[in-house]
């Protein structure tokens, strides 16, 4: 098993960024979903309605990127703002047509599950095989995709079990992820689609990957080894 794609998200459910490497701690990749959009009630911008999070149709219309101190957003028309800049929240605001900020959420548990999460090519390719049609990684927002041959759900068996990457990060696999509606929402490229949701639903109990917890921290490489530890 290889890792084929590293992918951060400065600011949280807003496209984010392909890496060749990245630094992990025990919170996650280093500046993955460190920072929110937030409405005036204080909820914090998403593709669903919860009780924490509140459906902001645009924020996939809108990119975060690494910054020097602050992320950056870019608005669709190319502009880009620091994350703390006023005239960034304005811009934001117009474009979801909602008074919002971007405030920062390094306190707080930063994904709807878990600190990293994994998904599997062989994954993918049984998705690929419900559906007819190739389904892109970019759909379900994780972490890191491990190259996996084979089409079936692998990440199953690697729950509670030690999972190194490179010679320096260990991960824990620790629950399978909860998918939801924003699966088949028009991002990245990848047009709305409709079915994906169903298709998790009907064949694997509305889960799609896996997320663990950080048990050894370091810095991991694009195509970095993935090996699962012996029980």
């Amino acid at each position: 098993m290889k890792l084929a794609e590293i992918r951060r998200y400065p600011i949280k459910s807003l496209l984010g960024e392909q890496l060749a490497t990245v630094e992990v701690d025990e919170r996650g990749l280093v500046g993955d979903r460190s920072w929110a959009v937030r409405d005036a009630d204080g909820k914090v911008g998403s593709g669903k309605n919860t009780r924490r999070f509140r459906r902001m149709p645009g924020l996939f219309t809108l990119r975060g990127h690494s910054g020097d101190s602050v992320p950056v957003v870019e608005l669709p028309d190319g502009r880009r703002f620091a994350a703390d800049e006023p005239a960034g929240h304005e811009a934001v605001s117009e474009v979801l047509a909602r008074r919002v900020t971007i405030e920062r959420e390094a306190e707080v548990m930063h994904h709807d599950e878990g600190p990293v999460s994994l998904i599997s090519s062989a994954a993918l390719q049984r998705l690929h095989d419900l559906v007819g049609e190739p389904v892109d990684p970019v759909r379900f927002r994780a972490n890191l995709l491990v190259d996996v041959p084979g089409s079936d759900f692998p990440e199953d068996g690697w729950l509670g079990r030690a999972v190194r990457i490179g010679s320096d990060v260990v991960l824990r696999p620790r629950r399978r992820l909860t998918r939801c509606v924003m699966i088949d929402l028009a991002q990245e490229g990848a047009p709305e689609h409709g079915q994906l949701l169903r298709t998790v639903a009907e064949h694997h109990d509305l889960t799609f990957g896996v997320w663990a917890t950080v048990e050894r921290p370091g810095r991991i490489r694009l195509h970095d080894a993935v090996e699962l530890m012996p029980a």
